[in-house]
């Protein structure tokens, strides 16, 4: 779901963005990219490489053919090199509870896990752990699919659906689609005695192969 937005195309989607549409396409609204909260550059930066990449990604996770709708995610990461090698520092992701179909008054909200890796290769577009936090009266606080210390790994590819546009050259600004059809989820964790029914709804634990994680993403870039 580093869900990236999920999830991310990082510095090589941009690149073949930028090599395979000629011009640019027009985009009939942009969303208003927020890069508040950007990470500096380390010490150590190498002068005049660095950015920061704002995403503002709409999506969804579906676990065993139940779609959650996951509305509006925003990620902010920041990329450059250290003595001439690439380095990137993770600065926020940021997703509003969304209700969950099927389970009346229960909420699901993508927590940051800990770990991300947006730059892409041949194998993937991008690396990021999450967690999701599920919330209802009758459940315990720390109810959870994936925690903090055990976050779900979700691995992006690029979505063919949604293949990446250049939106602007000036800022830089891209779409694009990726997908993770491999996740696997387990049973929820720290939910109290009504974890098992959230289980039983939510079909869960589910293996790889049962789940997609999917986004649809616009970036934009600031030099830093």
């Amino acid at each position: 779901m580093k869900l990236r937005t999920l999830a991310a195309a990082g510095v090589a989607a941009a690149a073949l963005a930028l090599a395979l549409v000629p011009g640019t396409a027009s985009a009939d609204e942009l969303p208003a990219f927020d890069f508040t909260d950007c990470p500096a550059p380390p010490p150590n930066a190498d002068p005049g490489t660095w950015r920061c990449e704002a995403f503002v990604s709409q999506g969804k996770l579906t676990i065993s053919g139940q779609e959650i709708p996951l509305e509006e995610m925003r990620l902010t990461f920041s990329e450059g090199r250290v003595d001439g090698q690439y380095a990137q520092v993770f600065g926020a992701l940021e997703h509003a509870p969304v209700r969950v179909p099927g389970l009346a008054g229960t909420t699901l909200q993508l927590r940051y896990g800990g770990y991300s890796d947006f730059q892409s290769n041949d194998a993937r577009r991008g690396e990021l752990d999450v967690y999701a936090v599920l919330q209802h009266p009758l459940l315990r606080e720390e109810c959870s699919i994936g925690t903090a210390s055990a976050p779900l790994h979700t691995v992006v590819h690029d979505d063919p659906a949604l293949p990446p546009t250049v939106l602007s050259k000036n800022p830089p600004t891209f779409h694009f689609g990726v997908v993770d059809p491999d996740l696997a989820l387990p049973a929820t964790h720290g939910c109290g005695p009504l974890g098992k029914l959230v289980d039983r709804k939510l079909d869960l634990p589910s293996p790889s192969g049962e789940n997609t994680f999917q986004l649809a993403t616009y970036v934009q870039y600031k030099q830093l």
